[in-house]
């Protein structure tokens, strides 16, 4: 079921790259960008945290905390993160309930793999209630960087 601007976003517990249990309610308060990508090291994802990564000051300016989640091992996001130096947290959701909760379940994806996280990105407001949604139709896209900074700015303003 696809969710919808203004519903309340589902919560979660996941465990970061440093092992850590991240909860989105941990950031009630805080405007939260939800990053959800297919896997790390790949070359459209190596190149989307990387340009997040780059413009995470603007992020801060916001007020906002980004996340990154993908069904990788929290294993091979740490090695991802350090490698990458990437400031902000990535979430292993290695059992699928998170990208499931959120309607981004890619069945298949490529060389026989199946149930990767499909390329989306959310904003979860300071009350909780999502307010932008972006979903990719395929892993190969890119997301549109400017319209979630457009939406940010727009809740910095409210």
């Amino acid at each position: 079921m696809a969710l919808s601007i203004g519903q309340p976003a589902p919560d979660f517990t996941l465990y970061s790259s440093e092992k850590q249990p991240v909860s989105l309610t941990d950031f009630r308060g805080k405007n939260v960008v939800l990053l959800f990508f297919p896997f790390v090291y790949s070359s459209v994802c190596t190149k989307e945290l990387c340009t997040v990564q780059e413009t995470f000051g603007a992020y801060e300016q916001f007020g906002a905390q980004v996340l990154g989640i993908s069904v990788d091992p929290l294993f091979a996001a740490a090695r991802f993160r350090q490698e990458y130096n990437i400031r902000f947290p990535l979430l292993s959701d290695f059992n699928k309930e998170v990208t499931r909760r959120y309607d981004v379940l890619l069945d298949e994806f490529a060389f026989g793999y199946r149930g990767v996280a499909r390329r989306a990105t959310f904003v979860v407001d300071k009350s909780g209630i999502l307010r932008y949604a972006e979903v990719l139709g395929s892993p190969g896209d890119f997301p549109d960087l400017n319209r979630l900074a457009d939406a940010l700015a727009q809740l910095q303003d409210e």
